[in-house]
């Protein structure tokens, strides 16, 4: 067991039995609150029931997917919070990927007027990215995480034998983050990242931990995403305006195959504007297109995809606001770009990964 403390909770890696139970021990809650999809019912529930089974405990189901992380579903939790006869000494359990934690976050943050919660990511990128920062919320009218609020869970569980109930689908599209952190802060990481060329034969216990590290200095310097902690933002303008075009279609996007399109592209806005030498851009491009196999963006969705990047939280005022790199393992805060820059990064991402698709 390996424990990160932030300054307001800790972060748990490894097999959570024992430290959960001192945690309820150490409290006096008056009923636990289990959400869960369907997924973590069936993969993950049967490992945190019996540390649960003799407390007064309610499981709430949702349906799985970023496409139901919206108003309708948080109604749908607090109706099931309410019948529980769940008060502010109740206590929150999000068990499952990033969808549950924010939302399920978000629910007891606001459920009269806040309830603790804890986390316990069962997805890598839930695990690597949001386990950290507070950052809880939904989507709404197409923008990623635009309703929500800041506010730390009591503690976080990061248990890697969740990790043996993915698909190879789902550990992708967490590696990206782990990928986005080495490329903002950790040079070496990344030498090391770029050598993988099989995620079959991938460590990922070994990784999960560095990463955290990263995320967890950049956030207790800026908890509230005022300054350095945009830098974790980078592919997200574009990745986050991929992946909610793609939700309204028929082949959605897994949010880490968004942000590969998203580091793609931004990687060439960071050539163009940051300083991000020719190499280093093909190297980025070849590594995550070799890792991703994305396929090429339709040219007439650029509008509508402008239109998303326009509407996001990251934004001042018209200017649309990226991280950019210099170089590997170092970013720039702030960095805006105009349209026809946007464009010439999605027209490259386009012309990079067409000879893939065209293989395909």
């Amino acid at each position: 067991m390996e424990i990160l403390a932030l300054q307001d909770y800790n972060i748990y890696v490894g097999e959570f039995n024992e430290h959960l139970k001192n945690l309820l021990r150490e409290n006096d809650y008056s009923r636990l609150i289990v959400l869960v999809d369907q997924n973590t019912r069936r993969h993950c529930w049967p490992l945190l029931e019996p540390v649960i089974r003799e407390r007064e405990h309610t499981l709430i189901e949702i349906p799985a997917g970023e496409q139901h992380k919206h108003l309708q579903t948080c109604q749908l939790i607090w109706q099931h919070m309410m019948e529980a006869r769940a008060d502010r000494r109740s206590l929150a359990i999000n068990l499952g990927g990033g969808v549950i934690g924010d939302m399920g976050g978000f629910c007891a943050a606001t459920f009269k007027r806040g309830m603790d919660f804890i986390q316990m990511p069962t997805t890598l990128l839930s695990q690597v990215d949001a386990s950290i920062g507070g950052k809880l919320g939904i989507d709404f009218m197409q923008v990623k995480n635009s309703i929500g609020v800041f506010r730390n869970p009591q503690a976080v569980f990061i248990d890697p034998r969740f990790l043996k109930t993915l698909p190879v689908r789902e550990l992708r599209s967490g590696f990206a983050e782990i990928i986005k952190h080495s490329l903002i802060a950790d040079r070496e990481q990344w030498e090391q990242l770029r050598r993988i060329t099989d995620l079959d034969t991938v460590d990922w216990p070994a990784l999960i931990v560095p990463s955290l590290r990263i995320k967890q200095h950049i956030v207790e310097v800026d908890p509230f995403e005022r300054g350095l902690r945009k830098a974790l933002n980078f592919g997200h303008t574009i990745g986050h305006a991929v992946e909610g075009y793609a939700l309204e279609t028929d082949t959605p996007l897994l949010h880490g195959e968004a942000i590969a399109v998203g580091m793609i592209a931004e990687a060439h806005l960071s050539y163009q504007k940051a300083g991000l030498s020719e190499s280093g851009l093909s190297l980025i491009t070849d590594f995550i297109r070799h890792i991703y196999h994305p396929e090429a963006l339709l040219v007439d969705t650029y509008d509508e995809l402008l239109s998303l990047m326009t509407n996001d939280k990251k934004n001042t005022g018209k200017a649309i606001n990226f991280s950019l790199l210099p170089d590997y393992g170092s970013v720039v805060v702030d960095q805006t770009a105009t349209e026809a820059e946007i464009v010439s990064s999605l027209t490259y991402f386009n012309e990079a990964v067409l000879p893939l698709t065209n293989r395909q």
